[in-house]
């Protein structure tokens, strides 16, 4: 009986473990130490036999998890069985081609010739290409039906007006964008963000015109390039879809994989923005320490006879931040880690791959600023609705 107990606590000392991991200040800065690991030992850890064990371990983790009737709860949803496919899926995939690159990297330091090289992979439409097809056609419908019959479609009743889910959430495969919302403004997720998205692989192969890479796998040869890829689409887009479907609960709040789904659990951040922080907290914590430069509270008076408007006074410490951001440290950048970059590229096609890249970076900073600070906006010019 008190080895039953003692087992039952270490289990639910486990559990709180991995539900304090998944607080999104620390999922987030881990996941991307995960990512930054896999790539840079990805030739050691896409090994079949280490992959494999990886594999295997992360399986039976998530097996055993289903013990947890919570996280059950969670992943058996209809809605939600999709997202365990992509974890699965995603990571295979990812380890396949990571996989090929490593070998075909080896194999270019030792002089030998790609896998690809020689390949003929050249097949006639008939027979084979049709019969191909034709198999995949009926075996995805044979899985599709059975998945219709054991999987219940998730219909609800009627709409009503008066009676809202909670948590109220988009399908799957917009849960990326939903989470976006929470640390920008709809104009920024919903419509900057999504087409620069668009725009960003339209202009990818204008922006980086290097032919090595081109028809082979490969990581030596472009590993900056793949890099930034992987991060926007795994960090930046499978890990936020993940976030919303088993992290986000009742009032959008943040809830570990085996906690209990409260409703009644209260929304704790608490908005901040830049200007409050500049103007209200960073004084009032000076004064704590006798040290007074001004007196808290937000600026309410234009400046130089009324040509300087109040809140662009309120709002200069995150102008001059975001200036900073969007306008100095390109220019920095391209005189030293960029340089090379910036030879190859020139003036108008580094401009645009950085306005890529900045906009794809001050994602992670806003929510780790969200989450560790409640930092909400860096510029907030409320009277005409710009938020950043």
């Amino acid at each position: 009986m008190i080895y039953l107990l003692a087992q039952d606590s270490a289990i639910e000392r486990i559990k709180s473990l991995i539900n304090a991991a998944c607080a999104p200040e620390f999922f987030l800065p881990i996941t991307i130490v995960l990512f930054v690991i896999t790539l840079v030992f990805y030739r050691k850890i896409t090994l079949p036999a280490v992959a494999g064990i990886l594999a295997l371990a992360f399986t039976a983790f998530y097996v055993v998890s289903m013990a947890d009737p919570d996280f059950l709860k969670i992943i058996k949803k209809p809605d939600n069985v999709p997202i365990t496919m992509m974890i699965f899926l995603v990571g295979f995939f990812c380890w396949l081609s990571l996989r090929r690159a490593a070998v075909n990297d080896q194999r270019m330091e030792r002089g030998e010739p790609l896998e690809e090289a020689g390949a003929d992979d050249k097949v006639l439409v008939w027979p084979d290409l049709v019969y191909t097809e034709l198999i995949a056609l009926v075996l995805c419908s044979v899985f599709l039906v059975v998945w219709a019959i054991v999987l219940k479609a998730p219909l609800e009743q009627p709409a009503n007006p008066s009676v809202i889910p909670n948590p109220s959430k988009a399908p799957w495969y917009f849960l990326g964008l939903q989470e976006m919302l929470v640390y920008f403004d709809p104009w920024i997720a919903g419509v900057l963000l999504p087409g620069l998205i668009i725009v960003g692989l339209i202009a990818l192969p204008y922006i980086d015109r290097n032919p090595r890479g081109n028809g082979y796998y490969t990581f030596k040869d472009r590993p900056f390039a793949i890099s930034l890829y992987l991060f926007g689409f795994l960090i930046l887009w499978c890990v936020l879809i993940v976030v919303g479907t088993f992290l986000r609960g009742p009032n959008w709040n943040l809830f570990g994989p085996y906690e209990y789904w409260d409703p009644h659990r209260p929304a704790a951040l608490v908005n901040v923005n830049i200007s409050d922080a500049f103007w209200i907290y960073l004084p009032a914590a000076l004064n704590d320490r006798g040290i007074t430069f001004w007196s808290p509270g937000l600026p309410d008076q234009p400046a130089l006879g009324g040509w300087i408007p109040a809140y662009i006074i309120r709002e200069s410490p995150g102008i001059v931040l975001l200036g900073f951001y969007f306008f100095v440290l390109p220019v920095i950048l391209a005189k030293t880690v960029f340089k090379k970059l910036y030879t190859e590229m020139g003036f108008e096609r580094y401009l645009v791959f950085w306005l890529l890249l900045s906009w794809t970076a001050i994602m992670p900073i806003k929510m780790v600023l969200r989450w560790m600070f409640n930092i909400k906006y860096f510029l907030a010019i409320t009277e005409y609705f710009f938020n950043v």
